[in-house]
């Protein structure tokens, strides 16, 4: 609640974004800040967004995940372009989601199954906005594949839909039935 950022556990990417890549068995402070309101911790990447809007990352930076138009990893938070206003953000080990707070939905990383709902298997190294609706609301995120809640309490999902994972009514392994752009999860509207 006083807005201090902590880490632990396994940190061979510097996904804990403590400057280094040790291991830490205990909670341990990220820098000294005391501006961080919602956090989303990937397989091997972090993400953060500050109260003043911003979004940070750092970890792995394959496929371009940590939003810096490039590949390279960092084991201490750097910020994601400029803009200030983020509102939530989910990882994953190959992709990352965002919303903005004007309603806008963000994905960039890997196109693997259609992470980044951008409809394609294309690979993005700095955020790219999905479609051009306002009103995406929440958001989390599961092993390639998302789900996203809208203004008016439908709820959405994207991504890998092996097992029935995006609630289309469909099984399958792993890598079936995937989705590449948003799909409504059947019709009711009382979300939350």
């Amino acid at each position: 609640t006083d807005g201090t950022l902590w880490g632990f556990g396994y940190n061979g990417y510097g996904q804990l974004g403590t400057g280094n890549t040790d291991n830490y068995s205990s909670p341990v402070q990220i820098g000294a800040l005391t501006t961080w309101q919602d956090v989303s911790a990937g397989y091997v990447s972090s993400f953060a967004i500050k109260t003043d809007g911003t979004l940070w990352a750092w970890g792995m930076g394959n496929y371009g995940i940590l939003g810096q138009s490039n590949t390279i990893s960092y084991s201490s938070p750097v910020q994601v372009g400029a803009l200030t206003h983020w509102l939530k953000v989910t990882a994953d080990y190959q992709a990352i989601s965002a919303v903005k707070t004007d309603g806008t939905l963000w994905g960039w990383g890997s196109g693997y199954s259609g992470s980044t709902g951008h409809n394609s298997a294309t690979n993005y190294s700095s955020p790219v906005q999905v479609g051009a609706l306002t009103n995406w609301l929440k958001l989390s995120g599961g092993y390639n594949n998302r789900y996203c809640i809208k203004t008016d309490g439908t709820l959405w999902a994207w991504g890998t839909g092996g097992f029935g994972a995006l609630g289309q009514n469909q099984g399958g392994s792993f890598g079936a039935n995937c989705r590449s752009s948003p799909v409504q999860i059947g019709t009711e509207t009382n979300w939350s």
